[in-house]
């Protein structure tokens, strides 16, 4: 199945053949399957089995560009290999491994728009189905993730005016503004946090300027920081950076994440940003997936089908054991319910006894 939904090109804007593919396999496999819509031709792919109280869950949307793939004896190759086709293939497996066993009252959910803005996880979360857990996959090497760093994105627009290049003092560099702005934001200390590590910049995107002899009157740069705590006085700084000086707008602010440990699980901290974030009314949240970000987004992305097959095992060994913990919670809740309504019926039975012989002597 990896290969399959890997040689369907859905580079984020265009997922709609891809979740028509996966709407017709799990219908073929008796799930309860709905296509959400989250914007025209595009929706996230729900399936179920019962009421979800575990849901599986990743994204079907890659980077561009599309490659088609191909494998040999060990790896199978191609765009989305790694992030997230293969984890899909191996969320679907282990579902059917699930239904196979009797399991019910579980999901899949597969979503549109994670590499841009998460789109498709906020149209799931306006519309939740009263899940506990949700195992989110993403490339963590098979390791149950503790934590996610967050994403705090700032775009940066600087206005100068043109001239001749010759005459360089009858303009005003846009571009020479944004180089100073962003050299300061280079050297402002960013926080640390114990467990997530350091917060880190990147200046991904930089343009501006109309020819080589014109003084450039427009210039813009992008940047991500990869946040590892609250961002709101990191926000503060940026905003006392810039102000006065540029155009600027937060475009995006996604929240750090930390998550429990299981047992029997091993453990990592990851840098990357999920969907997670915005999927808070899908329960208690989990991160787990085979493959490494390292190839994620690469000409060379590619996953071992080793780990693809250790994935189902993993998936279906998570889903059982968040199953046996609500299980074991809810018995040990009515056992609680029960002692709490025996100690009320102890001690109304003097009661009962007093008004008992208060009605006989009248």
């Amino acid at each position: 199945m990896t290969k399959a939904l890997v040689n369907i090109d859905s580079v984020t804007g265009g997922e709609g053949a891809c979740a028509e593919f996966l709407r017709q396999t799990l219908a073929a496999r008796q799930f309860e399957v709905e296509l959400q819509p989250v914007s025209p031709g595009r929706s996230n792919v729900l399936a179920f089995r019962g009421t979800p109280e575990v849901v599986l869950s990743t994204h079907i949307d890659t980077v561009p560009p599309f490659f088609p793939a191909r494998e040999d004896a060990e790896w199978i190759y191609g765009r989305g290999s790694c992030d997230a086709k293969g984890i899909v293939a191996a969320q679907v497996t282990a579902a059917e491994r699930l239904a196979s066993d009797g399991m019910d009252d579980f999901g899949l959910m597969f979503l549109v728009g994670e590499e841009t803005v998460s789109d498709g996880a906020r149209a799931a979360d306006a519309a939740p189905r009263g899940a506990k857990y949700i195992i989110n996959g993403e490339p963590t090497g098979n390791k149950l993730a503790l934590g996610t760093k967050g994403i705090l994105q700032v775009d940066i627009r600087t206005r100068g005016r043109a001239a001749h290049s010759a005459y360089p003092e009858l303009g005003e560099s846009a571009v020479e503004k944004l180089l100073d702005i962003l050299a300061d934001l280079r050297k402002m200390p960013l926080p640390r946090d114990p467990v997530l590590g350091a917060s880190t910049a990147n200046i991904g995107v930089i343009s501006g300027g109309r020819a080589p002899n014109v003084v450039p009157d427009e210039a813009e740069a992008r940047v991500l920081i990869r946040t590892v705590t609250d961002s709101a006085e990191l926000r503060h700084r940026i905003e006392s950076l810039l102000g006065g000086r540029c155009e600027f707008v937060f475009v995006r602010d996604t929240p750090m994440l930390r998550m429990e440990k299981l047992d029997g699980f091993d453990t990592s901290v990851v840098a990357f940003s999920t969907d997670l974030p915005s999927l808070t009314r899908w329960g208690r949240p989990l991160l787990l997936g085979p493959g490494s970000i390292a190839v994620a987004h690469t000409d060379h992305e590619c996953i071992r089908k080793e780990d693809l097959v250790h994935a189902v095992d993993l998936y279906c060994q998570l889903v059982n054991q968040l199953k046996k913990t609500m299980n074991d919670e809810l018995a040990q809740h009515s056992a609680i319910s029960h002692q709490h309504s025996a100690k009320q019926a102890k001690k109304m039975n003097p009661q009962i006894a007093q008004i008992t012989q208060i009605q006989e002597k009248e």
